[in-house]
């Protein structure tokens, strides 16, 4: 899966995912690869990323939106 943040200032990361984590406004959940279409609002916290070589990732966010579609997760956040 491809996932892009980014925030009003500049992108904090694009590549390629095995998962991610966010944190949704009514609790914590994650994207896997062919989920459905979602869009959600993310409250303060970490979004967290399995990256495609095994390591981890961890972007802290004080909220924002992310939209999940054909393996694609754009993610804006402030």
């Amino acid at each position: 899966m491809t996932l892009n943040i980014i925030s009003s200032h500049s992108i904090l990361y694009t590549g390629e995912v095995d998962s991610a984590t966010f944190p949704g406004v009514k609790g914590r959940f994650t994207v896997l690869k062919n989920h459905a279409p979602i869009i959600s609002v993310l409250t303060g916290g970490k979004i967290e990323c399995r990256l495609t070589d095994g390591s981890d990732k961890e972007i802290d966010i004080k909220g924002g939106l992310v939209d999940v579609a054909d393996n694609k997760l754009n993610v804006c956040v402030y």
